[in-house]
């Protein structure tokens, strides 16, 4: 095969000479074309659609799950398949995959040639692979940014981003349409899922599936930090969906609006700012994805 690979510059060991000579190794050893580019993650949308274009038989991508997101939202509805080199901090599309994280290991996957058609999220023509939420996350994801950029390390700031968003006024007014259903709520957050989440135990965030062609929203129906606390806590011990707080909606499509005109959103770890309303739909096996056999 004709294969491009696009390493984020910033994500771990993605732009370290020894990790591209290894990609381009395996890959060359195997008997494929191989091309290997290191970019910024705001260019690599623009190169995989030029991969595309000049007939790129499968794409790898080789970072976090905003550079693995920022990739598949170009290959969506191509039919050219998606390699998953997990060179991030937390790699959650990765793992739901079941894809290792050693890096031999994750080319491996892309030499066994199986490959599965998934599902992906769609949020105002934005593409995501894992999920989309907006209230308290993405201005946590915000501050954790600016506290960074002060040169604290990752997890520090994220501690310190959780801590002064609760101290705030976390919760908002929303209106969601979904299956002919008008629901309004006060909440601190509506997160939607690209299919459904594990919302308890040590499991908590993982999915068991891509591929059941759903999105589902989750809301909480409170209006205190105590309630976010107590979410928190119930998830840990594996109680969240005991709680008559926490709503859960499985949907094809739904209507999200706020009342102001500009809504922070988060995809897949990624922040951008959007005008509402926010309208997300299911695109079920959209996207070609090597996976474990």
């Amino acid at each position: 095969m004709r294969i491009t690979v696009l390493l984020n510059a910033a994500s771990g060991t993605g732009g370290a000479p020894a990790a591209r000579e290894e990609i381009e190794r395996l890959l060359s050893e195997a008997g494929h074309e191989v091309q290997v580019q290191v970019a910024a993650g705001r260019r690599l949308p623009e190169l995989a659609r030029k991969a595309v274009d000049d007939g790129a038989e499968a794409l790898l991508a080789g970072g976090g799950d905003g550079t693995i997101s920022a990739v598949a939202g170009v290959l969506a509805g191509t039919g050219v398949p998606l390699g998953v080199l997990p060179l991030g901090t937390l790699n959650h599309f990765a793992r739901d995959l079941g894809i290792p994280l050693a890096l031999a290991d994750a080319v491996a996957v892309v030499l066994a040639a199986v490959i599965t058609a998934i599902d992906v999220g769609e949020v105002n023509g934005h593409v995501f692979l894992n999920n989309s939420s907006i209230g308290v996350y993405p201005r946590v994801l915000r501050l954790r940014e600016r506290y960074r950029r002060r040169g604290r390390s990752k997890w520090i700031a994220a501690f310190w981003a959780i801590l002064a968003v609760l101290r705030r006024h976390s919760f908002m007014g929303v209106r969601v349409e979904a299956d002919g259903e008008t629901i309004v709520r006060r909440t601190p957050f509506v997160f939607v899922g690209n299919n459904a989440y594990r919302m308890e135990g040590l499991s908590a965030g993982s999915r068991d599936s891509l591929t059941d062609g759903r999105l589902v929203l989750y809301m909480m129906n409170a209006s205190g930090r105590r309630n976010l606390l107590w979410l928190a806590w119930n998830v840990l011990i594996g109680r969240a969906r005991q709680l008559a707080e926490l709503e859960e909606r499985s949907v094809l499509e739904a209507q999200v609006e706020l009342r102001r005109g500009d809504i922070q959103l988060a995809l897949d770890g990624e922040v951008l700012t959007e005008r509402g309303p926010l309208e997300y739909r299911v695109r079920p096996a959209a996207l070609r994805v090597f996976t474990p056999a």
